[in-house]
């Protein structure tokens, strides 16, 4: 026989006895003991007032033979389960797999496509990106052709500016030997 005694103090609810029920039975000590003992399971038995409150000690009685029965739970009586009831059972199932299948593939086919899209714009941006780039480029090129040239345009010039500069200072040296001799 095992016992076990719990001490359980009024502020802590007690799993059978109702809170009211326990405050009256602190109040009017004469109908606790009627309240105390209506528990087949535990005995109920009140301790010395404390300062804290009333205080209780429940024990706990083993399990007679006829509380077996009477708190025995029993399961569902099962029912027969016909060849057809188990080929519905295995059809739904089949059902749901292949449904869950279909889920899986519609995912994944959803993820390629998006996969497949953003390769899309990626090869479209950088596609973008190289065309803009050539013609930067090219603009650039051309840029630099038309300053080289106006830069060879401008030392031609100056060469012909020094060369004519050159023929008269020859010519008015002629002269001078022509004047002066």
């Amino acid at each position: 026989n095992v016992k076990t005694s719990i001490r359980l103090k009024i502020r802590y609810k007690m799993k059978e006895i109702s809170v009211l029920s326990l405050i009256c039975s602190c109040l009017y000590p004469e109908s606790r003991k009627n309240i105390l003992g209506d528990f087949e399971d535990m005995d109920i038995k009140p301790i010395n007032k404390r300062a804290s409150g009333q205080a209780f000690e429940v024990i706990l009685k083993p399990p007679s033979p006829t509380s077996d029965v009477a708190h025995c739970i029993t399961s569902p009586p099962k029912r027969d389960i016909s060849l057809e009831d188990i080929q519905k059972k295995l059809e739904a199932a089949e059902d749901r797999r292949r449904s869950q299948e279909a889920q899986i593939l519609r995912i994944l086919a959803e993820k390629r496509e998006h996969e497949r899209e953003v390769l899309l714009k990626a090869m479209e941006e950088n596609s973008n990106f190289s065309r803009m780039a050539e013609e930067k480029l090219q603009v650039k090129m051309e840029q630099i052709e038309e300053n080289r040239q106006a830069y060879l345009a401008a030392i031609m010039e100056r060469l012909q500016e020094k060369e004519r500069h050159a023929q008269e200072v020859r010519r008015n040296k002629e002269l001078r030997e022509e004047l002066m001799p």
